[in-house]
């Protein structure tokens, strides 16, 4: 058709198209700003590596250095984080599996994998922004009444004064300190206890004292909601 209507439908036409074209633009742009996360602003970053290769975190997963994981001194265990490096535009999607930095001035420990990927291996440390995408909910742990453990059991009807809460137990000395740091950046009274059993040696990581087995239990739940898995409430000693 070459009468005077043939223009203004062609007109509509390529309207169209570019509306289609500007409004797909438009999602695709919103979608990728919500899969960046909530912006937890800037922290300062280090990593971590060879030293501690192998080593159990205190998840309670063994740290490795090639995976994409990162430390924190008190969010969740699972929490999963995109970090950005400004200064090249690198980002990379990490796990909070571990208690760390222990240097003041810190925010967060990135695995040697992580460090790479962000290239602040040669540097050490740098300012990053830090994005929350989300958790993963199989590092959360739950405690039920009368599902908290045989020293909770053993410590009903005993006339205990005081109560204290088992994060873990270890054979390494090493592995119940590394713990206990970790526990003591956010946490009060952190203790280990040793303790023989049937000829072995066991070192007993342990949190609070608390004067009634109920305000135990409500704060042992926090600390396996946190990601600790074989928290339970004991007698304390």
């Amino acid at each position: 058709m070459t009468g005077p209507l043939a223009l203004p439908r062609m007109a509509l036409v390529a309207l169209a198209i570019v509306l289609v074209v500007v409004l797909m633009v438009s999602c695709s742009s919103t979608g990728s700003r919500a899969d960046r996360g909530r912006s937890l602003g800037y922290k300062t970053a280090s990593w971590y590596g060879p030293g501690f290769n192998g080593k159990r975190t205190a998840s309670g997963e063994v740290y490795d250095m090639n995976a994409f994981t990162c430390a924190h001194k008190k969010m969740p265990f699972g929490n999963r984080l995109r970090i950005v490096n400004p200064e090249n535009g690198r980002s990379v999607v990490v796990t909070v599996n571990d208690r760390g930095p222990f240097v003041r001035g810190r925010d967060i420990d990135l695995s040697r994998a992580a460090a790479i990927k962000l290239d602040v291996i040669e540097k050490g440390t740098a300012r990053v922004k830090v994005y929350y995408l989300d958790r993963d909910m199989r590092y959360a742990s739950y405690l039920k009444d009368g599902k908290v453990g045989s020293s909770t059991a053993a410590g009903r009807g005993s006339g205990a004064s005081a109560y204290t809460i088992q994060v873990a137990s270890f054979r390494e000395r090493d592995n119940a300190m590394y713990l206990r740091d970790g526990l003591a950046l956010v946490h009060d009274r952190v203790y280990v206890l040793e303790k023989w059993i049937n000829g072995n040696r066991y070192y007993r990581v342990r949190v609070g004292k608390f004067g009634s087995e109920n305000k135990a239990l409500k704060y042992a739940r926090s600390l396996a909601y946190e990601g600790y898995r074989d928290v339970h409430v004991a007698v304390f000693e």
